[in-house]
């Protein structure tokens, strides 16, 4: 820990590892077989973190233009839109489906947040909380597209009985649908339910040993999480409706999937 607030230095940094090797000793002990990937992970972290870092120093420069900023926002849609289509692979025209979900979730979360004043529109603020607000969505929507394309092949029996009924495929799929986009959305309500209670979150926790007043701190982090569970819930919705889209055939039927071992 350096002198500088709460800053963390690089010793501070070395010895957080520590705990990556009580991990890695917990998984040999469990013949995980899990220590490769955490080294990977670490590893790559350490990288793109610090690549991020470089940039965002380019970035703050006030000398800088906030067009890469935007720039660099796009990206973010871009990288999640092809880590959920690398998610869901059996899923055709995801990546384009995730590029709607992601572009609306941030024209909409933005136009909140630096609209209404939440934080002022600058380079220092636009990348990181675009970061925040999509990177929550882009689990979630691996999770609905995944969910979808599962009950789409499991559980075809059930749906092709609707269908047999003359309903739609929406309509005959309507319970595993609504299933498929609770799973999703869930573990982000009781995330926001337990704020405060079981864990403090981290843009809060920075804001406060930053200096800022707690209550100013907390307003801001519950402002945050609020627009967060709403990008959630969006990219559940439009994921999960647009992979039954995309597998649902011009006949009305659903594309035939078989399951991955």
């Amino acid at each position: 820990m350096s002198g500088d607030g709460g800053a963390v230095g690089w010793v501070g940094l070395a010895v957080s590892l520590i705990f990556i090797a009580v991990a890695m000793a917990v998984t040999s002990g469990f013949h995980l077989k899990l220590n490769r990937p955490i080294v990977v992970a670490v590893a790559r972290s350490l990288v793109q973190m610090g690549i991020v870092g470089f940039a965002l120093v380019l970035l703050v420069d006030p000398d800088t233009s906030i067009w890469w900023s935007w720039a660099w926002t796009v990206g973010i849609i871009g990288f999640a839109s092809m880590t959920v289509t690398r998610r869901a692979p059996r899923v055709p025209g995801l990546f384009l489906i995730s590029v709607t979900a992601y572009t609306t979730i941030a024209v909409t979360s933005l136009a909140v947040i630096f609209g209404f004043g939440i934080f002022e529109l600058n380079s220092r603020a636009l990348v990181p909380v675009a970061g925040m607000v999509i990177g929550n969505s882009m689990k979630v929507g691996v999770v609905a597209a995944t969910r979808v394309s599962e009950f789409a092949s499991d559980q075809r029996a059930e749906v092709e009985a609707g269908l047999a009924l003359g309903m739609s495929v929406r309509r005959a799929s309507s319970r595993l649908l609504r299933s498929a986009l609770r799973t999703a959305i869930s573990p982000q309500v009781e995330q926001t339910a337990a704020l405060g209670i079981v864990f403090l979150p981290g843009a809060m926790t920075g804001l406060i040993l930053a200096g800022m007043d707690p209550l100013e701190a907390v307003a801001t982090q519950l402002a945050l999480m609020y627009v967060i569970l709403a990008g959630v819930v969006i990219a559940a919705v439009i994921t999960g409706i647009g992979t039954l889209r995309a597998l649902t055939t011009p006949e009305q039927t659903l594309v035939q999937l078989t399951r991955e071992g």
